[in-house]
C-alpha cells in the first residue's frame, strides 16, 4: 500500500506511517513524500484556511503521485479563540474511490510569548524555536512536545487525527453508505 504524504517533514511521515499501519494491520505499508502546497499562507491564521490547507495538499499529492493508493494532507493553523491563541492541525486523507476523510487534531493553547510573534509574522515552529531556545522543533516534538513536556507531541497528536480522518476507510459503518 503506497501513500503519498505532501510532506518531507519527519514528523508528518511519521505519523502517517503509525496511523496506516495501525489502521491496516498486516499490509505492507510504504510513505512516500512528495510535494504538494497548500494553496494557503505559510502561516495559516484560521480554522477554516487550515483545513483547506489539508485537503488542498492532498489533491495536489494525488496529482504528484497518482499511483499510490491514498493522499495524505496535513497542516497546522493557528485561530483566536476568546483572545487565546491556539494551534491544532487538520488532517485530510484522499482515497483511490474518491472518498475523503477529513479530522481535526485536538487545540493547544499557546503561551503569550509565543502568540507575541506569530502575531508580528513569524511561524509558530520558529516562534517556539525562539520562546524555549530549540532548533527546528516543528521537525521534533513541537509546541506540543515543548509545553507538555513530550507527554504530547506533534507527530502523537497527528496520529491520532490522521486514525479519525480513515474511519471513511476502515469502518464498516462509513464503509456501507
Amino acid at each position: 500500500m503506497k501513500i503519498a504524504v505532501a510532506s518531507h517533514n519527519p514528523v508528518k511521515l511519521g505519523a502517517a506511517r503509525r496511523a496506516f499501519e495501525s489502521c491496516f494491520a498486516g499490509a505492507a505499508v510504504e510513505i512516500v513524500p512528495v510535494a504538494g502546497e497548500s494553496d494557503v499562507g505559510a502561516q495559516p491564521f484560521s480554522d477554516e484556511d487550515t483545513r483547506h490547507g489539508a485537503i488542498n495538499r492532498a489533491h495536489n499529492a494525488g496529482e504528484n503521485a497518482p499511483e499510490a493508493s491514498y493522499w495524505v494532507g496535513i497542516e497546522g493553523g493557528v485561530d483566536t479563540f476568546n483572545g487565546q491563541l491556539m494551534t491544532f492541525a487538520w488532517m485530510a486523507v484522499l482515497g483511490p474511490d474518491g472518498r475523503t476523510g477529513v479530522a481535526r487534531s485536538l487545540s493547544l493553547p499557546l503561551p503569550p510569548a509565543v502568540k507575541q510573534l506569530v502575531e508580528e509574522g513569524l511561524e509558530l515552529g520558529e516562534a517556539n524555536d525562539r520562546v524555549f531556545s530549540t532548533a527546528n522543533s516543528k521537525q521534533a516534538g513541537g509546541a506540543f512536545g515543548l509545553l507538555t513536556g513530550e507527554r504530547f507531541t506533534r507527530e502523537g497528536v497527528y496520529t491520532d487525527a490522521l486514525i479519525i480522518a480513515l474511519l471513511p476507510f476502515t469502518n464498516p459503518v462509513y464503509l456501507e453508505s
